[in-house]
């Protein structure tokens, strides 16, 4: 979109972690005001019109009715947690939150390089985003842990590391996959 560009590209102005996304990790997107992949984007236009707020919760209109539903249903990247992190960013401070997600981006990363049968993508950017820090520093200890982990397959490694996070979710109540919306009927 003319005109727009942010600094931060790790986190959304709309609340979505950018650096936590499958678009942009597989290079479709450069994340939120970072040229091309924003196009038709309405939040943006939308921050244009509102002196160019780096984040919606800079804006006296926050939440507005963009936000109504915002979090019932997911695209390629997670959204149920969009507002609460947007809360986390406004009360932690950007940089604060920032670097908590810089530390989640460094994990997911480390997973796609050795626990993934190219087959996890989407499943990792999913659990790293929904799961709290914390959970996921346990998750990836106990991986460590596990006694010849190495030596196996790439498949066996994945689905070793999967059934960890799911384990984590599951006490959390959380779900590890995205909520689709449901298709129109003809």
């Amino acid at each position: 979109m003319k005109g727009f560009q942010r600094e931060d590209r790790m986190f959304s102005l709309c609340g979505l972690n950018c650096m936590l996304c499958p678009m942009q990790i597989g290079g479709y997107c450069p994340g939120c005001g970072g040229g091309e992949g924003n196009q038709s984007c309405a939040i943006a236009r939308c921050s244009l019109e509102h002196d160019k707020v780096e984040y919606c919760h800079q804006c006296g209109e926050y939440p507005c009715s963009r936000y109504d539903g915002i979090d019932e249903y997911d695209s390629f990247i997670t959204h149920r947690h969009m507002k609460r992190d947007m809360q986390k960013a406004e009360e932690a401070g950007s940089r604060a939150y920032g670097e908590e997600q810089a530390e989640k981006a460094e994990i997911l990363r480390y997973l796609l390089e050795h626990y993934n049968d190219g087959r996890k993508k989407n499943f990792y950017c999913v659990a790293v985003n929904l799961l709290e820090l914390q959970d996921i520093r346990n998750v990836m200890k106990e991986i460590a842990g596990i006694e010849g982990l190495d030596e196996l397959s790439e498949k066996e490694r994945a689905s070793c590391a999967a059934k960890l996070f799911q384990a984590a979710a599951a006490k959390q109540g959380i779900e590890l996959k995205l909520k689709k919306k449901p298709g129109k009927k003809k």
